[in-house]
């Protein structure tokens, strides 16, 4: 389970991990939503070390609105997807130089 939003605007939002992967330069998972979920998809993060040492994250999602709520909130949807994967990339770089 996921939330998504801040307070009393947050949603719950069953999922589950669908594939990871864990080699040597490369570790990721995916999640799939459940019904109930607002949007149904897969979102993926995948963090990548490259030959000059440098730290890479690839977030992935697809999805459509599950939900009327989903549909009526139109591009807002997609907006959302954009700044939750900017606030993960700003979480990797924070991680990355401690």
């Amino acid at each position: 389970m996921t939330g998504l939003g801040v307070g009393p605007l947050s949603l719950e939002a069953p999922c589950r991990i669908v594939w990871t992967r864990e080699e040597e330069r490369y570790t990721g998972w995916a999640y799939g939503t459940f019904p109930g979920c607002p949007e149904s998809g897969e979102e993926s993060f995948v963090v990548h070390l490259d030959d000059e040492g440098d730290v890479w994250l690839t977030v992935t999602a697809f999805s459509r609105p599950a939900t009327a709520a989903a549909r009526l909130a139109g591009p807002f949807g997609r907006v959302f997807q954009r700044s939750r994967a900017r606030r993960c990339g700003a979480v990797l770089r924070r991680l990355s130089r401690l």
